[in-house]
């Protein structure tokens, strides 16, 4: 059975909470922890590996089979230096992690690696910012 993937404006059928909107390109912007600590972010791109501290907008979010192994995976979408990237952040054996759905701005840290050429943060500390629509 493949993972089901949701994005705004679309409805988990098991969740009968979930509101119908639109996530524009209201990310907020991300703050990079370069290796050094400077400040400075050489490039616009993500850093390829290592500890990042960002904030953006989740835009998908992916549910594991019940016949998998337990993991909750959302791709954020953040305006790193100027430009929008996007991450993967996975919360190993969680089927679900409370408030985090899409449409939800969500800021988290920790260590980041390329996966199959996609930045991925595997088990971060986040918090919950709120929606996006909140801060206009």
């Amino acid at each position: 059975m493949p993972a089901r993937q949701y994005a705004p404006g679309s409805a988990d059928p098991a969740d009968r909470s979930a509101t119908a909107g639109h996530v524009g390109s209201a990310a907020l912007p991300a703050r990079p922890v370069p290796p050094g600590g400077s400040g400075e972010s050489g490039s616009g791109a993500l850093p390829g590996r290592g500890r990042i501290k960002a904030h953006g907008v989740i835009v998908r979010i992916t549910i594991a089979p019940v016949t998998a192994s337990p993991s909750f995976a959302a791709l954020a979408r953040l305006d790193w230096n100027g430009t929008q990237e996007d991450v993967r952040i996975i919360w190993m054996g969680q089927r679900r992690v409370p408030g985090v759905e899409a449409g939800v701005a969500l800021r988290f840290e920790g260590m980041l690696s390329q996966v199959g050429g996609v930045p991925t943060v595997y088990n971060p500390r986040y918090e919950i910012i709120g929606r996006p629509e909140e801060f206009e």
